[in-house]
């Protein structure tokens, strides 16, 4: 189950790294399984207690965001040239309320949660993250997705004067991504706006990322700028660029390995180079909430 936190609060006010750390030994201590009066969402299949969070310095030292260079310590490094605020959302396509959204504006509107996410990045290293957010399907209810709407594009704010990783023809900017109707839907997806209950840095994808828990992180766009509501499947950078090895759906699935390693097992982040493996669970662990929206579908194909 989910704690709604009452529109008011911002990230700063949902828990800090400490006490989150301290209620979650007092959880194990106590047995318990599920995150009830916690303030937590995790899920039937996040459900045991042994989802241990990664550190706070863990997840804000070891990030692959492109726009500040190739290196994972170079969005620490580089990132807080970015200016977040003022941020504005445009939110265009079929929707009945088009328009520039300030990030104020949306964070009166919504509800922050917190989520207990596992995440997955297709290079087979992984972390668990305490999110704080709120779910994609409430700001699309906000500017009303009409009839026919099928996908959900996103695009990634292009700044290179900030972002000096843009200047390189890494990737071809901005950065763009999607999901189908359904999956953006879904309870599971949210909007973060922070972690550990602080706001979200920079090189975590400020002040506003994608989270879809079940996907290889790549499809878990951050800095988003726009959003476009419509009937076709949105242009997807990775994708594009080689569609062979990264899909559409890229949805995690140990038995489906990428063409140039296997997806069979990961290492979770912070316990050094030498840390060892784990197994990959089928859709990162949620596939009791998700693969039925996939019912009849290859999934080996749509990698």
């Amino acid at each position: 189950m989910a704690y709604r936190w009452k529109n008011d609060l911002k990230d700063k006010d949902v828990t800090d790294e400490g006490a989150f750390l301290n209620r979650r030994q007092l959880m194990i201590g106590m047995g318990a399984l599920g995150a009830i009066g916690t303030g937590a969402f995790v899920g039937k299949a996040n459900a045991a207690a042994d989802l241990e969070p990664n550190s706070y310095e863990d997840i804000t030292s070891y990030n692959n965001f492109y726009e500040f260079g190739t290196g994972k310590d170079d969005p620490a490094a580089y990132a807080h040239t970015l200016t977040t605020s003022p941020w504005t959302v445009k939110i265009e396509g079929m929707v009945d309320k088009p328009g520039d959204y300030a990030f104020e504006d949306i964070m009166a509107k919504m509800t922050i949660e917190e989520r207990l996410y596992r995440f997955r990045c297709v290079e087979a290293w992984s972390a668990v993250i305490p999110w704080n957010g709120f779910e994609l399907s409430d700001l699309l209810a906000l500017a009303g997705v009409q009839s026919g709407a099928k996908y959900v594009g996103f695009e990634t704010l292009y700044r290179p004067e900030e972002m000096v990783g843009q200047n390189r023809r890494t990737l071809d900017w901005p950065y763009v991504e999607g999901l189908r109707m359904d999956e953006a839907m879904n309870p599971l997806t949210i909007m973060a706006t922070g972690i550990y209950g602080k706001d979200i840095p920079n090189q975590n994808g400020a002040p506003l990322r994608l989270v879809v828990p079940w996907k290889y992180g790549f499809k878990s766009i951050k800095s988003i700028v726009k959003i476009t509501v419509l009937n076709e499947e949105p242009p997807c950078t990775w994708n594009q660029i080689n569609a062979s090895e990264y899909g559409f759906y890229s949805n995690v699935n140990p038995e489906v390995d990428h063409p140039r390693w296997s997806q069979a097992t990961e290492r979770k982040i912070g316990g050094g180079l030498f840390a060892g493996r784990q197994p990959t669970l089928m859709m990162n662990g949620y596939a009791d909430q998700v693969a039925g929206m996939y019912d009849g579908m290859d999934l080996r194909k749509f990698y």
